[in-house]
């Protein structure tokens, strides 16, 4: 479970996280929804230790990030695609995660089965597509067998059927009674992948609920989303 208390983060003047508190609960597939700037990573961040807050507090099955001796094994997260090391090849990238954690190189090999890049498991990352690249950063979140993930726009750069498998894959992993939180601006896809639904705008909570809640209301996921942050909205477009 993934627990927020009063977590807040400022930079500076800025106010990035506002006394913000919610819970992720085990065996569901949570959205977490927000506008640009409405401090989804900045919180993601904040869960997974990489900055400290300025107050309150992000608790990891009741602990901090930052306390779990071999935190893969707990936790395991996509937030970046990208932070990839381009001349090293895929197996050896999860390799030299794996060895921080003492994990061993046949759960290497499964991950990479797993997430279909086996075939292309001695090339080099540099090479590889963002939708690949996505591939990658999943297979390095489920790397320890951890029972809380948190992925953030895990779907971009994938075709329709990696689409659909990465929906299939955290149904399948919250059905085994993981914590999944899941960040994406894909409404149409969130509302066919999560159960329940986060959304923040301004740093602030604005809704907690299950998708069949938020859309009891409203025509459709998207449209509810519209309509509860039409007030946070930070830089609309000009007519």
């Amino acid at each position: 479970m993934i627990e927020l208390q009063h977590l807040t983060k400022r930079y500076g003047g800025t106010l990035a996280v506002d006394d913000l508190s919610f819970k992720v609960e085990p065996g569901h597939v949570t959205g977490f929804l927000g506008p640009n700037g409405a401090g989804k990573s900045t919180t993601m961040r904040l869960i997974l230790g990489l900055d400290a807050p300025t107050s309150g507090q992000a608790l990891v099955n009741g602990r901090r990030y930052t306390s779990i001796a071999k935190p893969m094994h707990e936790v395991g997260a996509l937030l970046d695609a990208g932070a990839v090391h381009g001349g090293r090849s895929a197996y050896n990238h999860l390799l030299s995660l794996a060895r921080t954690n003492d994990i061993g190189p046949t759960r290497v090999a499964e991950v990479l089965d797993q997430v279909g890049l086996a075939g292309v498991a001695r090339k080099r990352v540099g090479g590889f597509s963002l939708g690949m690249k996505q591939r990658l950063g999943i297979a390095s979140a489920l790397l320890g067998d951890p029972a809380v993930l948190m992925f953030d726009e895990p779907v971009n750069g994938l075709d329709p059927d990696g689409v659909r498998w990465i929906r299939d894959l955290m149904r399948s992993l919250a059905a085994e009674g993981r914590t999944i939180l899941l960040s994406s601006h894909l409404m149409s896809e969130m509302a066919l992948t999560a159960e329940r639904i986060i959304i923040v705008g301004r740093g602030k909570l604005i809704a907690e609920a299950t998708v069949t809640e938020l859309t009891a209301h409203y025509p459709s996921l998207e449209d509810a989303y519209m309509a509860l942050t039409a007030g946070s909205v930070q830089y609309g477009a000009s007519r």
